[in-house]
């Protein structure tokens, strides 16, 4: 007599998000890498960092406020109102756009998250204003005034590969 067999359970559950998690990292990154080249000093002090962060400032402890990992409450704050480009279950990004400056706000739902987007952005260099859950990238001169109305900490990515100029 004939016995089907019964079928054979995963105990995963769906696909994994690792995937694409790496593929909004990288979209977050290669957005970010325009302003970041575009607005990025030049300053050759610190020599070859071999890709580490090096935090040059502590939080600001006048900013009186920590500025809540929300694109929106951000995006207030610094006086713009954000248009978002990416809305992802990893990571949400908003664009402003000022007299000042274009700069990017983005948010992370968990700071892990955060984490795996500096680590990506480690190879284009460049400073960061970074809070729990979000990271700001603007023109260097205005990072100490964004640190004042946010509070987090300015964070210098030392990118690799040659260093603009040949040097």
């Amino acid at each position: 007599m004939y016995q089907q067999q019964a079928p054979v359970r995963s105990t995963r559950r769906g696909p994994s998000r690792a995937p694409r998690l790496r593929a909004v990292t990288a979209a977050g990154v290669l957005v970010v890498l325009p302003l970041v080249t575009a607005c990025g000093g030049g300053d050759d002090a610190g020599g070859a960092g071999g890709g580490k962060a090096a935090p040059s400032v502590t939080a600001a402890p006048a900013a009186g406020v920590v500025a809540p990992a929300k694109v929106e409450v951000i995006a207030g704050l610094t006086g713009c109102k954000a248009k978002i480009r990416i809305d992802a279950d990893e990571l949400r990004q908003g664009l402003c756009h000022t007299k000042k400056a274009d700069y990017l706000i983005t948010t992370f739902p968990e700071e892990k998250f955060k984490e795996t987007w500096l680590e990506e952005a480690r190879v284009y260099g460049g400073k960061y204003l970074v809070g729990t859950r979000w990271v700001v990238s603007v023109k260097p001169a205005l990072l100490e005034s964004f640190r004042a109305k946010l509070g987090g900490t300015i964070m210098e990515l030392r990118g690799i590969g040659p260093k603009p100029g040949g040097r």
